[in-house]
């Protein structure tokens, strides 16, 4: 019999947000894998918790070389709980590397729901909520940041970003120009904590309010564009394939992609691209 991989949701800021059931895994998991076990020791003091079983740190850093010794406790039949320093594991966080690997191994992996930046950000933003993509963090360098916003200037779907408060005023500009400094947006700051605050206006009049300096946690929401085929020219095509590229999609997802955006048919980019 294998174990079971539990991924937990931890608070994104009011520990009374916490979900009862992480309370009851913190207590009685094998082995807790935690991006901070400092954070990790707070946190079940908050909670009023006393872990039973082993907690070693699942960050960044270690994560390539954590993972196999984790599964190696998950095929001997232990029940290992995942944590990161807030919201789900794996989204933009550590966790993905363990649930390939437990996931491939016929591992059981199961989740205990709770808080995300993600949803909570999309939920207050005020902007469409029926369709939507998650984009993570944007590239740090201002050349790779622009090129993926410009993959991104037909999606339809409103579109939810992380971002550093250093870089809020950099990013919301780069979306600006990307996207029409008219598009609408949300800047979500400190949610769910004391200072919590969703600035909602056109991309244009946000990036002047964060000249002054963004502090704490940020989500932006943007909303997609309109419902506007993407150029159909040859050079367009191919450059729109390229740029997708660039932000690592396969060709063939690539082609795909830009095919169903321009209404063309796909044959007709895959030509393009391989004949250029």
């Amino acid at each position: 019999m294998t174990g079971v991989l539990v991924l937990a949701a931890t608070p994104i800021g009011r520990v009374s947000d916490a979900p009862p059931r992480l309370a009851e895994e913190l207590a009685g998991a094998d082995v807790i894998a935690a991006e901070d076990t400092r954070r990790l020791r707070r946190l079940t003091s908050d909670l009023d918790v006393v872990p039973t079983g082993r907690v070693v740190s699942y960050f960044e850093g270690n994560e390539a070389a954590r993972t196999p010794v984790l599964l190696e406790a998950l095929l001997a039949g232990e029940r290992v709980l995942l944590v990161t320093d807030a919201g789900m594991p794996s989204v933009s966080d550590p966790g993905y590397r363990l649930v390939a690997a437990a996931v491939e191994h016929d591992v059981l992996v199961t989740a205990v729901p709770g808080p995300s930046a993600v949803l909570t950000a999309l939920a207050v933003s005020g902007l469409p909520v029926d369709r939507f993509c998650f984009e993570g963090f944007l590239p740090r360098k201002a050349g790779e940041r622009s090129r993926r916003l410009a993959g991104l200037a037909g999606e339809q779907r409103t579109m939810v970003f992380f971002e550093a408060p250093h870089r809020t005023e950099a990013a919301l500009a780069a979306m600006a120009e990307a996207f029409g400094g008219d598009r609408a947006a949300a800047v979500c700051r400190e949610l769910t904590k004391t200072h919590e605050e969703v600035r909602r206006g056109p991309l244009a009049e946000l990036v002047a309010w964060a000249a002054d300096g963004v502090r704490g946690e940020v989500t932006v929401v943007v909303s997609g564009a309109e419902d506007v085929a993407l150029p159909t020219d040859p050079e367009s095509l191919r450059a729109a394939v390229a740029a997708h590229e660039e932000d690592g999609m396969s060709r063939k997802d690539a082609i795909a992609a830009v095919a169903r955006g321009a209404g063309v048919p796909r044959r007709e980019v895959y030509d393009l691209v391989h004949k250029s």
